[in-house]
């Protein structure tokens, strides 16, 4: 694997580069040399956090930890990307196209599918027009963390939802 390390307000030591590349370097294992893992080290307060970005053909594996030392949230982004691998592997693979990212072994081995995704419940409900700020306040009086609507400025359905730091975010469809 090919590894681009970047640093967010900290210094990427040789210590914190050799602690990536040997960690996430596990992940080897089911990718070919010339994939490309993106991993960003940045520190907020006393938050020392670690995102890892791995392009696929037709996918993105991507995963960030937060902790108070940036080494324990190196060793929880790998086992959280690993878990995911193992997870998704038959939908990450087209077994015709046979992903170039990944290693034949992988793609070979088969990993129990213990936690199949499963829809449970079908909701359904008519959306009314109504102004990102107005959907803001529908999902707090519902207690949801998202909420899907009809945005009045644009006719289109859009989702607000709730972010870290109490702030919100709106998903918005491209034309």
């Amino acid at each position: 694997m090919k590894f681009i390390i970047v640093g967010k307000n900290i210094e990427v030591t040789e210590g914190l580069r050799a602690a990536v590349e040997d960690k996430i370097g596990k992940l080897e294992k089911y990718f070919t040399a010339e994939t490309e893992a993106h991993v960003t080290l940045s520190v907020e307060k006393d938050r020392q956090k670690i995102e890892v970005t791995i392009p696929v053909k037709g996918n993105i594996i991507r995963s960030e930890q937060v902790s108070s030392d940036m080494y324990v949230s190196i060793d929880l982004v790998e086992e959280i990307i690993e878990r995911q691998l193992k997870k998704y592997k038959n939908k990450l693979i087209d077994k015709k196209q046979s992903s170039p990212n990944f290693r034949q072994e992988f793609i070979e081995k088969d990993y129990m599918d213990d936690e199949e995704v499963q829809i449970l419940r079908t909701k359904r409900f008519d959306i009314k027009p109504m102004y990102p700020e107005d959907a803001c306040v529908q999902m707090e009086l519902l207690g949801h963390s998202f909420y899907v609507f009809c945005n009045a400025e644009t006719d289109q359905v859009n989702v607000v939802y709730k972010r870290k730091g109490n702030t919100y975010g709106l998903i918005e469809p491209e034309v």
